[in-house]
């Protein structure tokens, strides 16, 4: 029987939105040694455009697992993940690269900014390898590093920038290419307290304005409940997890 964790229409705004990201009987089999080690099991999930759903579990419940599959960088043994109205498994490698690019934005928990790169430059990068003029994205790039408080920090290099800072730009850089979906693994999860209260007040301004779904994955329980749902991953499956007493 298939675990169903889905928006409910009607919901205020949300059950007029269009559908971002859907999957059904989504499984994830290792094969370890003479074992199979069933990570993920028949999972289902629906979100829509604005929505903001916040994962939780213990560390090796699968949770990045999940991230992996929904972006497209594993693919899942049983089950699909379709994303604007797309399935991920019937798009060659190369044709999943560019819908990658087009569709879906990661924010790390440790940046992954190129370190030779300015701000600016990381955060232009999506649109580059789409193929725009270096000139207009890193046009769009400054006006997303305005939006986050970067843009007097737009010509610093990583090295040059605090952990808060960097994060910042990791998120502009994930929204700069206007995906359908963003990806999120534990981005407060190696800030101190204030820079995180103040990543988190960003992501509701932008998770306001965006068209986008935002998935989160955190260990961090003041993040996940200011989220507009909490889902926890356990023995493989997806429930909604309750508020503590």
């Amino acid at each position: 029987m298939n675990d169903s964790v889905m928006t409910q229409d009607g919901a205020g705004d949300a059950g007029r939105r269009e559908v971002v990201l859907s999957c059904a009987g989504l499984t994830r089999v290792y094969r370890e040694g003479p074992r199979d080690i069933t990570v993920l099991d028949d999972l289902t999930l629906e979100m829509r455009a604005g929505e903001r759903v916040a994962v939780v579990g213990s560390s090796g419940s699968g949770k990045t697992t999940l991230l992996n599959l929904l972006g497209g960088l594993d693919h899942p043994s049983h089950g699909e993940v379709r994303i604007a109205d797309q399935a991920l498994h019937t798009l060659s490698d190369a044709a999943l690269g560019r819908f990658r690019n087009q569709h879906i934005g990661f924010v790390y928990q440790f940046h992954h900014l190129l370190a030779e790169f300015t701000a600016v430059e990381n955060t232009a990068l999506p649109l580059i390898v789409r193929g725009q003029r270096k000139r207009d994205a890193e046009a769009k790039a400054l006006k997303l590093l305005e939006r986050v408080g970067m843009a007097e920090r737009a010509a610093h290099k990583p090295g040059e920038l605090s952990g808060g800072e960097r994060q910042r730009v990791a998120i502009a850089r994930a929204l700069v290419a206007d995906p359908s979906l963003v990806l999120m693994d534990e981005p407060t999860g190696n800030l101190d307290q204030t820079t995180a209260g103040s990543i988190l007040a960003l992501m509701d301004e932008l998770s306001a304005s965006a068209a986008c779904a935002f998935v989160i994955v955190t260990h961090d329980p003041g993040l996940a409940a200011h989220q507009d749902r909490v889902l926890r991953l356990d023995a493989g499956r997806l429930t909604p997890d309750a508020p503590a007493a």
